[in-house]
């Protein structure tokens, strides 16, 4: 068995359709979110009648106008709704998620001894959240790598669209980097685990840090103030250590004020030839002046667009304003991660930032051209709030996702095969992003047969989609304990899933996967307690 892979680029195709394409109820998906939300009206009977024959490209022909469905709309998911992307819908189109701090929050949950939100699981940040092996390309761009394997449900198979940039590069052979860091300095900071993480952190990464980058400090509570303009490190490590170690938490959260001054700050110390990129480091909890991401960023909207300024957000803290970081990383061109403790922070100041401050891909989408000459249903596990309509696939004015050097992108999808399938061509895989710098427009795509499905997802198949399944049925399970989602077809128990991801930890000696069975035999413990 084995995958199909297309390594030609191209930058003209056939359209694959025009039809908005249903990727799931918001409810149960995972992987980068959570549960698709599919359209209550919408239950999917596969249409007999319907003409399946397909274009000469090898993809499925486009399906009926009129057949959009509530999740591309952004409806939220209600009780009873239906799953499954409804016949004829057969592509699924989404924006890539690098983001992890969906499965971060809830590890910390976890470890205060609660159970997360339903609202702040996204299944694509837990699945992201570990790392891949999948084939890299020589040049900037993606690999494509599709594969699968067989659940325990009849007919069931879970799909594993995989895409990989080049590795990063040494810390030598990147561009300088010009880094404005944004620090919430309000009162809910004094938390030990917030601002004195970040402080140590930030010293840390200022001894690392080469001649050549640069830093800038912006702090906010009720007002921001820029504490530190753009300054190379050089001989001014010491006066950077100095404004670090000055930060004190004060009073609320202007978080609006913080993520302004901080861009007009990076446009201020903009340099040609560096990536620039604003750092917010924040619990969240919005309380004065805008509290909503879209009025946030429409106020630093030409910074964004005219000077290519991606936000990282990172954030800290026990009670952590999850949705509004998240809605800011995705509608700033950047990405979210969580921290709580100093080897995290450490981690993501001290190695990912610097490493992967560069940017291979701008406005990346994904699409998904599923056979139904040989899929009767599917369901993208996550990527809710990514979704893309599907005739959006290759228009480069609608926003995607950023990526950079050493980034994996996983999505997972459940599949249900007509009755009898054992061959034929199952699905096609296509990734289409921007040149960072000149905005040239380029595609990689990957196909998958039925036959090269593996037969057993639990044995045999690749370590790396084991890892990602148990991730994406650990986040489907924490969804469901207030009764709003519905299952994923052949999900394990969370004591069937704790005994997987042990044994694959131990493997290969995997700290991270380790870490995950911990968090799934908690989170056990506590569902058994609450059902008593």
């Amino acid at each position: 068995m084995h995958t199909y892979r297309r390594t030609g680029r191209t930058t003209t195709r056939r359209r694959l359709g025009t039809t908005l394409l249903a990727l799931g109820t918001a409810g149960t998906l995972l992987l980068t979110g959570c549960g698709a939300s599919g359209d209550g009206g919408n239950s999917s009977s596969y249409d007999r009648g319907q003409d399946k024959s397909r274009p000469d490209d090898g993809f499925p022909a486009p399906a009926p106008e009129g057949t959009s469905t509530g999740e591309q709309r952004g409806e939220q998911p209600t009780e009873g709704s239906d799953d499954f992307a409804p016949s004829p819908d057969y592509l699924s189109t989404f924006a890539l998620d690098v983001d992890t701090a969906s499965y971060g929050y809830a590890r910390r949950t976890l470890d205060d001894g609660g159970l997360p939100d339903p609202s702040t699981v996204r299944p694509e940040e837990f699945v992201n959240s570990f790392r891949q092996d999948y084939e890299r390309p020589d040049g900037d761009g993606f690999s494509v790598t599709v594969d699968g394997a067989r659940t325990d449900d009849e007919n069931w198979s879970l799909v594993r669209v995989g895409l990989a940039t080049r590795a990063a590069e040494g810390d030598s052979e990147r561009p300088p980097a010009a880094l404005t860091f944004v620090i919430d300095v309000s009162g809910s900071m004094s938390e030990p685990g917030r601002l004195d993480l970040a402080q140590d952190a930030l010293r840390t990464m200022t001894n690392r840090l080469r001649d050549d980058d640069s830093v800038a400090i912006v702090t906010f509570s009720d007002e921001a103030e820029t504490i530190l303009p753009m300054t190379r490190l050089d001989d001014h490590r010491g006066e950077i250590r100095e404004a670090v170690d000055g930060l004190e938490p004060t009073d609320s959260t202007n978080l609006a004020a913080g993520v302004e001054t901080g861009y007009e700050t990076a446009v201020d110390g903009l340099r040609e030839g560096a990536t620039n990129r604003v750092v917010l480091l924040s619990d969240a909890l919005a309380n004065t002046g805008s509290t909503d991401a879209e009025t946030i960023l429409e106020r630093i909207g030409s910074e964004r667009r005219d000077h290519g300024i991606t936000l990282f957000g990172v954030g800290v803290g026990s009670d952590y304003g999850d949705a509004l970081m998240e809605q800011l990383a995705d509608q700033g061109d950047g990405h979210t991660t969580y921290v709580s403790t100093e080897e995290e922070a450490e981690k993501v100041f001290c190695e990912e930032l610097p490493r992967h401050v560069d940017l291979t891909a701008r406005d990346a989408k994904a699409q998904v051209s599923f056979d139904p000459a040989t899929v009767e249903e599917f369901r993208l596990i996550g990527y809710d709030n990514r979704q893309v309509a599907d005739e959006d696939f290759r228009d480069d004015r609608v926003d995607g996702g950023e990526v950079g050097p050493g980034h994996t992108v996983t999505a997972l999808y459940v599949v249900r095969t007509k009755d009898g399938t054992e061959g034929g061509h199952l699905a096609t895989a296509t990734v289409r992003w921007l040149d960072p710098d000149t905005r040239t427009p380029h595609e990689e795509s990957a196909a998958l047969e039925a036959s090269s499905l593996h037969g057993d997802l639990w044995a045999g198949s690749p370590y790396g989609l084991q890892v990602a399944a148990v991730a994406a049925y650990f986040a489907d399970s924490l969804r469901q304990w207030d009764g709003r989602w519905t299952d994923l077809p052949a999900r394990p128990t969370l004591r069937q899933l704790g005994d997987r991801a042990d044994d694959l930890a131990g493997d290969r000696e995997d700290k991270d996967v380790y870490d995950l069975a911990e968090a799934i035999r908690t989170a056990d413990g506590m569902l058994d307690e609450r059902a008593e």
